[in-house]
């Protein structure tokens, strides 16, 4: 597959899926990588890349029944090149079109996943909001009102990525008519909906090439064949969480493979005291620090994506390989900029881009201190959330 593929994983992939994979490896690099630092600088969403990702036919693999091996794959290669178009792609693919597909009823599906699967309309997933995030599950202040045949929502979201130029947000409220502990419902809202405001979140350290906004919701009309007809509590919300972290930590090993890549050529060929640096051996050390943060959780998410596709995975092995990898991908990032030197903070070189990136990527779908809490209520059968 590549050189931070050490224990080559990718020979697991039938021919088909290998296929697929090098489609995208080859659009990645030639359409994304030349143009990823000018859209991270200047905090551009690259618009003009979108009818290329069409073109590849990814959203939506896992739907059509492709294995989550292939579609872990797919993550990686995003996220080797460019973490920031592999956070849009997630947004879309995993999040909202995962919502719709999961929570929504024929006819909604109907309407919407075709659409979705060929990037004609771009989703988005509104959840997390600006007082709540690792307690939305209890804390949610997003209502919901219904009057008639529509529902009125009131609220704000926050970090919401691609909500500035999505034409589907799927948005989560709290249900009035059930009082404090009301329900949580989803709704989609289609762009251009009154009442509905997304502001660009500005001044951003990493993932810049992802638009995040602040949503604000006063009054906002929805009809009730946009509320999505099987999420009826947040357990339901949680089921989309728990596909969705798995991709989580397969961007953190794209993350770092990436960044090891570009360290170890870096090494090749940068020389000191007449030498290149690759043949000193503290520079080898971080190499293959590296490479053993890379093998070892590829290896998770691999066997992750096996328990996916046996119907066996829990919340607890989505939230494991999610704190484990990405743990290990901002130890890894950090070596290859430190081969790197000084060059390592010049975006140039690339490097620093993943170095920033890899901080979003630790923290965004529950914290490290979240899943771990997942992860010790399974294995002793004690819940120590506050």
């Amino acid at each position: 597959m590549t050189t931070g593929d050490f224990y080559d994983y990718f020979d697991l992939l039938e021919e088909h899926e290998k296929e697929i994979v090098l489609r995208v490896r080859e659009f990645m690099a030639r359409e994304v990588a030349p143009i990823a630092n000018e859209s991270w600088t200047n905090s551009r969403f690259p618009h003009e890349l979108v009818p290329g990702f069409a073109k590849l036919d990814i959203a939506g693999l896992s739907y059509r029944g492709a294995r989550s091996l292939l579609t872990g794959f797919v993550v990686l290669e995003m996220n080797r090149v460019d973490p920031s178009m592999g956070t849009f792609f997630g947004v879309h693919n995993g999040l909202a079109m995962g919502s719709v597909d999961r929570l929504g009823s024929e006819e909604q599906r109907e309407r919407w996943l075709a659409p979705m699967a060929a990037m004609e309309k771009i989703g988005a997933f509104a959840l997390t909001e600006p007082e709540g995030g690792s307690d939305v599950a209890a804390g949610l202040r997003t209502t919901a009102r219904r009057e008639g045949d529509m529902w009125v929502l009131n609220g704000a979201k926050r970090w919401i990525g691609n909500a500035t130029f999505a034409d589907l947000i799927v948005v989560w409220a709290k249900d009035e008519a059930d009082g404090a502990d009301g329900a949580v419902k989803g709704f989609v809202v289609e762009k251009g909906t009154p009442g509905f405001a997304a502001t660009k979140i500005e001044n951003k350290i990493a993932l810049r090439t992802v638009q995040n906004a602040d949503i604000t919701l006063t009054n906002c009309l929805v009809p009730e064949i946009n509320r999505l007809q099987k999420a009826n509590g947040f357990r339901d919300t949680g089921a989309i969480l728990r596909q969705t972290r798995g991709g989580v930590a397969w961007q953190a090993v794209g993350c770092m493979m990436g960044a090891y890549e570009l360290a170890l050529e870096y090494a090749g060929t940068r020389e000191q005291f007449g030498r290149p640096i690759a043949g000193f051996q503290l520079v080898q050390d971080l190499l293959v620090r590296m490479l053993g943060n890379i093998t070892c959780s590829l290896g998770m998410v691999v066997r992750l994506a096996q328990l996916q596709d046996a119907g066996v995975y829990k919340d607890e092995h989505s939230a494991m390989a999610k704190a484990f990898c990405t743990a290990r991908m901002r130890e890894a990032v950090g070596w290859a900029r430190e081969i790197l030197g000084g060059n390592g903070i010049d975006l140039d070189y690339d490097v620093g881009r993943f170095v920033a990136d890899s901080e979003a990527i630790y923290s965004y779908e529950g914290t490290r201190e979240i899943n771990t809490l997942i992860v010790g209520r399974a294995i002793t059968g004690i819940g120590a959330f506050v």
